[in-house]
């Protein structure tokens, strides 16, 4: 028998680094079944922009300030009520070979792409788990399942994400609390700025993704995959000898997805603003 589809309109959706991107797609996607969506941004007038043309609420958000995201969390639900799905998007993917990478920027990716997707997801289960009800949405990547040249520590911290992920889905197993953990291919956004394409490993669109966590959020289930061909090419990858497998991404050029952008200079806007993306954990570091 096929599962009921659940409704999502009147839920209250909140999305992290939903100013613009998989976030904004997710926005947009979720406010038109009628969610109650509030998005959480560090860029605070261009999410007040992306809300209002949505009919959806935005109100400043540092992942970065673990105090502050509790508070903004709370006042969500002051202002909009419990609630019933939270979106762990934020995220920043700055490349380089790792022995170029500077300390700051090593902190910058734990601290926005994990840390903050660890407390998000614990104050998640803390509000959700009393109700018996709600659903986390963690957002990792492929290079969550695999390692990426010229990306070692993002891959590194959506390695991460999987495993939080499982882990927590396990926890709350029998709750009524649900998480789902979704896992793109590279999708067209600023943060894939410079970035070519590779055989079999095509790029999607955001609103790919939105489309794939509205339908996880109707028909529930863990594995995410963006195209849901990933999935495939994953396990078909896990099953060769290593070997194999590196000489079977080498040529597909998979290898080069990444690394082939590290000092691009299509990249260097986007490079530039990530940089600028974990104030709180940059005050943290100078204390």
């Amino acid at each position: 028998m096929a599962k009921r589809e659940r409704a999502l309109a009147g839920k209250v959706v909140v999305i992290t680094g939903a100013a613009q991107g998989i976030g904004a797609s997710t926005a947009t996607a979720l406010s038109r079944l009628g969610a109650k969506v509030v998005i959480g941004d560090l860029d605070q007038v261009l999410a007040e922009k992306t809300a209002a043309e949505l009919g959806a609420e935005a109100l400043p958000l540092d992942v970065t300030d673990t105090k502050g995201f509790t508070e903004f969390l709370d006042e969500v639900e002051r202002r909009v009520g419990p609630i019933d799905v939270l979106i762990n998007n934020a995220g920043i993917m700055p490349l380089a070979p790792l022995e170029e990478e500077d300390d700051a920027a090593t902190r910058r990716l734990l601290e926005i792409n994990l840390h903050a997707v660890i407390h998000g997801t614990r104050e998640a289960v803390k509000r959700m788990r009393p109700r018996g009800t709600g659903h986390i949405v963690n957002i990792a990547s492929m290079a969550g399942k695999a390692g990426f040249p010229g990306a070692a520590t993002y891959c590194a911290t959506k390695h991460a994400v999987v495993g939080l992920s499982e882990s927590v889905h396990l926890e709350l197993h029998g709750t009524g609390v649900l998480v789902s953990c979704v896992m793109p291919a590279v999708v067209r956004t600023e943060l894939a700025s410079g970035l070519g394409e590779a055989k079999f490993f095509k790029s999607v669109q955001p609103e790919d993704v939105a489309q794939a966590i509205v339908d996880a959020l109707r028909r529930p289930k863990f594995d995410v995959f963006v195209p849901a061909s990933l999935d495939a090419m994953g396990r078909i990858t896990r099953l060769l000898p290593r070997r194999l497998g590196e000489g079977l991404l080498r040529a597909l050029g998979g290898d080069k997805i990444l690394s082939s952008a590290t000092h691009s200079a299509a990249r260097a806007e986007y490079e530039s603003r990530a940089a600028r993306s974990a104030p709180a954990a940059e005050k943290g570091v100078d204390s």
